[in-house]
């Protein structure tokens, strides 16, 4: 194959038609299959009869690759539909319903709401898929209770899968960020830190995920509704969660006619997220085992199988389910209906995801992440190199709707840059790719968090995108700062002094962009 179009420019274009189609339309699956066919016309030459078949062994690629299933991606699926059904079930037999009723009664304001969101996450926070759809599954009911939209019940999910998961050691991200690390530090022969103590390292100059964090605090305490925010949740407090002239959001809504009992719905969460832990472990010591390496929590976890530990999960907390079902005796035809509105509700979530893996999988042959990567290392000032590399870390997982990714591109050629110029900024340098990846992710139509995080809250997956947005910006931009400060003093304190700084520059930015555009409204309402 010629490669004209491979690492160049033309590699941008794909995946900027679907972001921007996507948001200019609001039509995602149309927006990402555009972007598809332009990607394969490119690697094809424009080549029709060409093109059309790299389309079709991408889709069979996404079930079936190297002569063998595509395990990671079908376990995902099943995953999808398992939850789907379980959510259904619980919803069947009323256990929704009285979960809702049970923390209505507990759950006292809007803001108690949110901080239960919030929360959870130190409970899910072993995987960022799992953390989006179960608390999302678990909190629904209770923030439209509590008439929060669903646009904030996205950006809550969002905001702190990602950020938590890649500060964690113990979670997948940790553990695949930890075995990045320790061959990037044996490879070039640094005996100074283990690969956990530099990961712990870098999590502290991880300034996007502190900051946001900081944000969702801000946001659970109430009056940070910035930018598109503000208008859906004006929306929510009337009782319009979700903006119906664009149909039924993806996400299996409530269709239980009574309340149930609690204990069926803390059941299967705790099976579900017990067995999912159980499984996580013991497929890592099945691997450990096999190369002959002494068990560890931090090995298992790095050598996990994540896909078959959800499904088995998964399968496990349908299981709970399927007894309360019998216990109250519910019809075959019921059983039926149930399962079918389960599956139903996923199935647009399961058509972005499934078209996102495509558009990512002509993004890598068109080398769009290299060819991003070889912009940085034209000449620049050395202190500025953190934040180059945070601004191209996003960028790409923009583009590439994969953090992991740009993890797996991005970390050895930091690595690489820092150690030929200056070794003492490779820490810096490697944190700041990992807050980047996470910021652009965040922003990304194509990044499969942000479209879990929209089927969890039961989101359009747009609005989802186009709210989170104005956050994630005025984070990016407190890192931005935050980098540039600790390229320029090598001082850790230094850099987070100056993006503190900035975030309360941001916070007074908005609070007059709040109070400006209050004191409009009420001009306008008293004319």
């Amino acid at each position: 194959m010629e490669s004209s179009f491979i690492q160049s420019y033309w590699s941008l274009l794909p995946p900027l038609l679907a972001i921007v189609l996507a948001v200019l339309t609001r039509r995602v699956l149309l927006s990402l299959g555009l972007g598809i066919i332009l990607a394969a016309l490119l690697l094809q030459h424009f080549n029709p009869v060409a093109t059309m078949q790299l389309l079709i062994s991408s889709a069979a690629s996404l079930f079936w690759s190297d002569n063998t299933v595509n395990e990671w991606n079908v376990n995902i699926l099943i995953f999808l539909l398992l939850l789907g059904c379980i959510i259904s079930m619980l919803s069947r037999i009323g256990a929704t319903l009285a979960f809702a009723e049970w923390a209505q009664v507990r759950i006292k304001s809007r803001r108690q709401a949110k901080m239960m969101t919030g929360l959870l996450v130190f409970i899910f926070f072993i995987d960022d898929y799992f953390h989006s759809l179960s608390v999302g599954t678990i909190c629904r009911p209770v923030t439209d209770r509590f008439n929060i939209s669903r646009a904030k019940l996205a950006y809550l999910l969002d905001s702190t899968a990602a950020p938590v998961c890649v500060l964690m050691p113990v979670s997948s991200w940790g553990a695949y960020i930890i075995a990045l690390v320790g061959g990037i530090l044996v490879s070039h022969g640094i005996t100074g830190h283990s690969a956990l103590g530099a990961f712990l390292m870098m999590g502290s100059m991880n300034y996007y995920a502190i900051f946001t964090l900081i944000m969702v605090l801000l946001v659970i305490r109430g009056g940070w509704d910035l930018g598109p925010m503000a208008r859906h949740e004006e929306a929510a407090l009337t009782g319009v969660l979700f903006d119906s002239a664009k149909g039924k959001p993806p996400g299996v809504e409530d269709n239980s006619e009574q309340a149930g009992r609690v204990i069926d719905l803390l059941l299967a969460i705790a099976t579900l997220t017990l067995v999912t832990v159980a499984g996580l472990l013991f497929t890592g010591a099945q691997a450990l085992s096999e190369s002959g390496i002494e068990f560890s929590v931090l090995g298992a976890l790095e050598n996990t199988n994540v896909g078959r530990s959800l499904v088995v999960g998964g399968l496990a907390g349908l299981g709970v389910c399927a007894v309360g079902m019998v216990q109250q005796k519910v019809s075959a035809a019921n059983w039926l209906q149930t399962l079918a509105v389960g599956i139903k509700g996923m199935l647009p979530a399961i058509y972005i995801l499934l078209l996102a893996w495509t558009i990512a999988s002509l993004i890598s042959q068109l080398e769009t992440g290299q060819y991003l990567a070889s912009l940085v290392q034209q000449s620049l000032p050395l202190f500025l190199l953190p934040a180059v590399l945070f601004l191209l870390a996003g960028i790409m997982a923009f583009a590439t709707g994969t953090s992991w990714g740009t993890f797996g591109i991005m970390l050895p050629i930091a690595a690489d840059m820092t150690m030929a110029i200056d070794a003492a900024l490779l820490l810096p340098a490697m944190s700041a790719v990992m807050a980047g990846a996470v910021f652009g992710d965040h922003c990304s139509p194509i990044s499969d968090t942000t479209i879990l995080s929209s089927t969890g809250a039961a989101c359009h997956h747009i609005d989802h995108v186009l709210t989170q947005l104005p956050y994630a910006l005025s984070i990016a931009l407190v890192s931005l700062v935050g980098y540039v400060a600790l390229g320029y003093s090598a001082s850790v304190m230094v850099g987070l002094i100056a993006a503190a700084m900035a975030f309360i520059l941001v916070l007074v930015f908005w609070h007059w962009q709040q109070r400006a555009s209050a004191q409009n409204k009420s001009v306008s309402q008293a004319q």
